[in-house]
């Protein structure tokens, strides 16, 4: 018994670390074309002295007369009516501290650096999604990791040799919000939306003799609040600082995140991002175990703007 408590002890923070591991913004130049030679003939008045080219062999339309049918508020009003789409994949490297609990109230800690974590990463997927239209901001975050690990036993009594640890940890948010502030310097979104979680635990032993695999999963839902923050210090260079909470006893008792990343553009449609995101997650679990969890390390990504 003293024997699978120790491996219980050890097991657990490893199973919650993995599981809740998580890997968070043009002009177009207007075509411009010369007259070429003979395209235009110089006509002047009797009662004035003043020159006027117009349009001889070509028979194209004057410069006067094709801005009095297009005027120059045209293209920045149909650039403002139009939906914009930009796409920012990321990398998020977290390390995570917390505290379990079981129902008989004994509990214990946890930590593990964003070494410890990335010693065990085998497949993972960062990105978020924004679309935009007027004030109109929708956005999507997604996050999906697999974590592994292998362990000798050295514990006669469980007939095994060895021990296999996954953890698979998906989720995905989304939030529907409106432009509060929307100035050339900067812009502020009011937000509100949802975080889905999708949780799964497997350990096996090898060989499972006594039958002690245990394999597990789960998912809930959290609704959520928050803003957003983006403040233009230069033509090149923006700050962003965004938020939310929520919980609130529906999936989670309370989860929020904060996150701030400064960007730098290198071209027209792209541009490069560094910064820092923090999560904490109060969950009550299967088999009435409560946890809280705390994450938070750097985050570097790059986005591009589609259109």
């Amino acid at each position: 018994m003293a024997s699978n408590e120790k491996l219980v002890t050890k097991a657990v923070p490893f199973t919650f670390v993995l599981a809740f591991f998580s890997l968070a913004v043009i002009s177009p130049g207007r075509a411009q074309t010369s007259p070429t030679d003979g395209a235009y003939l110089l006509k002047t008045s009797g009662e004035s002295s003043d020159a006027a080219l117009f349009p001889a062999i070509k028979r194209e339309p004057s410069v006067a007369y094709s801005s009095a049918l297009v005027p120059p508020q045209a293209g920045a009003a149909s650039a403002a009516d139009a939906w914009h789409i930009t796409v920012a994949p990321y990398l998020w490297f977290p390390g995570m501290h917390g505290t379990a609990t079981g129902p008989n109230g004994r509990g214990l800690s946890f930590r593990a650096s964003p070494g410890d974590l990335l010693s065990n990463f085998r497949f993972g997927l960062m990105g978020a999604v924004e679309a935009s239209h007027k004030r109109l901001v929708i956005t999507a975050d997604m996050l999906w990791v697999r974590l592994e690990d292998d362990k000798a036993v050295p514990l006669p009594g469980l007939l095994a040799t060895s021990a296999t640890m996954k953890a698979t940890e998906f989720f995905l948010t989304s939030k529907l919000g409106l432009r509060v502030v929307n100035e050339e310097k900067i812009k502020i979104d009011g937000l509100a939306g949802m975080r889905y979680w999708h949780l799964g635990e497997n350990l096996t032993f090898n060989p499972s003799t006594l039958g002690l695999n245990f394999d597990g999963s789960q998912s809930f839902v959290d609704p959520l609040v928050g803003g957003r923050i983006r403040v233009f210090l230069s033509p090149k260079v923006a700050l962003n600082v965004l938020g939310d909470v929520g919980g609130w006893d529906t999936g989670s008792h309370l989860e929020y995140q904060w996150a701030g990343t400064l960007g730098y553009r290198v071209k027209a449609r792209w541009a490069l991002h560094a910064g820092y995101r923090y999560l904490y997650i109060d969950k009550k679990a299967d088999r009435g175990v409560v946890f809280n969890s705390t994450m938070s390390g750097v985050m570097f990504g790059v986005t591009m703007d589609l259109k």
